[in-house]
Parts: structure tokens; C-alpha cells; sequence
């Protein structure tokens, strides 16, 4: 087993976090996984809040305009200037629903780096994500706007994003569907969710800073090129999933979820599989495995999403 990530490694798990942060499938989890099977000794939690500030790239690519409207209007409100009030309000709200998470990640830090290095309790955690998926509420029209948001609700939104810490869990699938658990329409419950995680992000970053004086400039690269991996990606995938929210409902990924929690507590669980996988699938043979299974499992969820949403337009329509 390797205890650094090389460049083909950290392209792959880049290209990994960057389709996946946004979708509803847990991104982190995703890494857990793809990080065991390719054989890395350790948990690479520092490469994971890279990857996850590359896709922060992503968010400010659709949602940059939104938040220079709510942070100009937040440090103006300090000021005393009460020009764009609900700019202002909203950027409150966004650092309220910050706080659970925050709490979370400080007081059960070694916990949440432990769970990092188990990719069985991931595979349960993706199990767990595919339900609240699937029972969730479905998006209809109308609801709620930005201007209507409550501090019950940003604290609400939150504490399903802390939860979201714990890899397996979806953030972006559990955020917005609370969002819609509490009748916040389709456009804010995503716009909002997505600027909840730049705080979240950028907190993650400070919180693991100390680390990077271990990371040698040579271990570093690969971890510059993850992120720009993830970037990319993210682009692609978070415009993606705007439409999928805006047009139906997001079951059709619960399936996905549990498709790859059952894999992986095949493949983590099962004695046999695990001394094949550490004997016969190594290097490059294993590395393609990983790319296939997941291409095929993303497929099959575009395939459920536009089933879903074709299902659900008459329902719409006639509503």
C-alpha cells in the first residue's frame, strides 16, 4: 500500500470530488473509497479539503455575483448602512447555519478523521444518504424565497450539514433536501445550499492549515493538480445538478447511493473479495476498475434522474 497520492492518483480523485460535490452522492465519501481501493495506507484528509476548495471554484463560477451581493451588503450593514437589508440578512443567516457544522467539526475532529480511513462505515453512510434521497420531499413549485428564510430554518439547513461532515453523507443532498423539507422553493433551496458551503469550506481550510508545513513541495504538487481536477469538474456537475433541482426531484440518485454502498461493503467487507482485490487487481488494473464501476454507476443515475423528472412534470403540470 502507497502512503502518497501521485499525479495520475490525485487527477483521478480531482476529476472524482469534482463530479460528485455537487451531485448528490457524497463527494467525501466518494474520496474514502476511492482513496482505499487505490491502496493508499493513510487517510488523505488534507488532499480532501483541497479537492473540496477546488470545487469551491465552482460555486463561485454560478453563485460569485450572489455572494459579492451578500457580503458587500453584510460588512455595509456593519457599518450602519442598511441599504440592501435582505443581502444583509441573508449573509447572517448563511453564518448561522454555519455554526453547527463548526461546532461539529471542532468538538469531534479526531472522531470525523477517523471515519475518513473507514470505508465501511462510509458505504453504510452512502446507504443512509440514498434514503434520505429517496424519502425525501420532492421539489414542487413555488415555496419560499430567500427573502422569507427564518433563523430556524439557516439553523435547520445547518445541522443537516454537519451531519454531512461524516463521509457517506451527502452535503448538498441533505441541505437542499431540508431546504425542501421546509417548503423553501427549488431556486433558493439550491442557491442556498451551495453558498452555505463556502464558509464550511473555507472554516475546513483553517481548521487543517497546520498541516501543510508537513506536506514536503514535492508531495504538494499532486495535490495542486487534484484540486484544478476538481475545479473543472465541478463546473460541469454543479450546472448539471441546477437543472436537475429546477426540473424534477433528486431520487433517481438514492439509487446510485445505494448501488455504491452495497459495492462497497462488498468489496470492504468481504474477506475473499478484499485478498483477490490486494492480489490480482493492483496498479493500472485497478485503477480502470474504479473508473469503469463509477462511470457506470453515473450513468445509471443520469438514466434514473431524467426518469424521474419525466415522471414528475405531468404531476407538475397538473398540480
Amino acid at each position: 500500500m502507497t502512503e502518497t497520492i501521485g499525479w495520475a492518483e490525485a487527477a483521478l480523485l480531482g476529476i472524482l470530488q469534482g463530479m460528485t460535490e455537487f451531485l448528490p452522492v457524497s463527494s467525501s465519501g466518494h474520496l474514502v473509497l476511492g482513496q482505499a481501493a487505490l491502496g493508499l495506507a493513510e487517510p488523505q484528509v488534507l488532499f480532501d479539503i483541497l479537492v473540496h476548495v477546488g470545487t469551491l471554484a465552482a460555486v463561485l463560477y454560478y453563485y460569485g455575483k450572489d455572494a459579492l451581493r451578500i457580503v458587500r451588503a453584510w460588512f455595509l450593514s456593519l457599518a450602519g448602512n442598511s441599504g440592501d437589508r435582505a443581502s444583509a440578512r441573508t449573509g447572517w443567516l448563511i453564518l448561522l447555519g454555519t455554526v453547527p457544522a463548526g461546532i461539529f467539526g471542532v468538538l469531534f475532529e479526531d472522531f470525523i478523521e477517523g471515519l475518513f480511513g473507514n470505508p465501511r462505515m462510509t458505504s453504510l453512510g452512502l446507504l443512509a444518504t440514498g434514503a434520505l434521497l429517496f424519502f425525501g420531499k420532492s421539489p414542487s413549485e413555488g415555496g419560499r424565497g430567500e427573502a422569507e428564510l427564518t433563523w430556524r430554518d439557516a439553523l435547520f439547513i445547518g445541522s443537516f450539514q454537519a451531519l454531512a461532515i461524516i463521509p457517506g453523507i451527502s452535503r448538498s443532498g441533505s441541505t437542499i433536501t431540508s431546504a425542501l423539507f421546509l417548503g423553501i422553493d427549488r431556486e433558493t433551496a439550491a442557491r442556498f445550499s451551495f453558498l452555505l458551503s463556502i464558509p464550511a469550506i473555507g472554516g475546513a481550510l483553517l481548521l487543517k492549515a497546520r498541516h501543510f508545513a508537513a506536506v514536503s513541495p514535492a508531495d504538494f504538487a499532486p495535490f495542486v493538480i487534484g484540486a484544478a481536477a476538481a475545479a473543472g469538474a465541478g463546473v460541469l456537475s454543479l450546472g448539471w445538478l441546477i437543472r436537475v433541482v429546477r426540473r424534477g426531484n433528486l431520487k433517481g440518485f438514492a439509487y446510485y447511493c445505494w448501488a455504491l454502498g452495497i459495492v462497497g461493503i462488498w468489496y470492504f467487507w468481504a474477506a475473499i473479495w478484499v485478498s483477490y482485490a490486494e492480489t490480482v487487481m493492483v496498479g493500472d488494473t485497478r485503477l480502470i476498475a474504479i473508473v469503469y464501476t463509477v462511470t457506470g454507476l453515473l450513468v445509471l443515475t443520469v438514466r434514473f434522474a431524467a426518469y424521474w423528472a419525466r415522471r414528475s412534470a405531468p404531476l407538475v403540470n397538473n398540480a
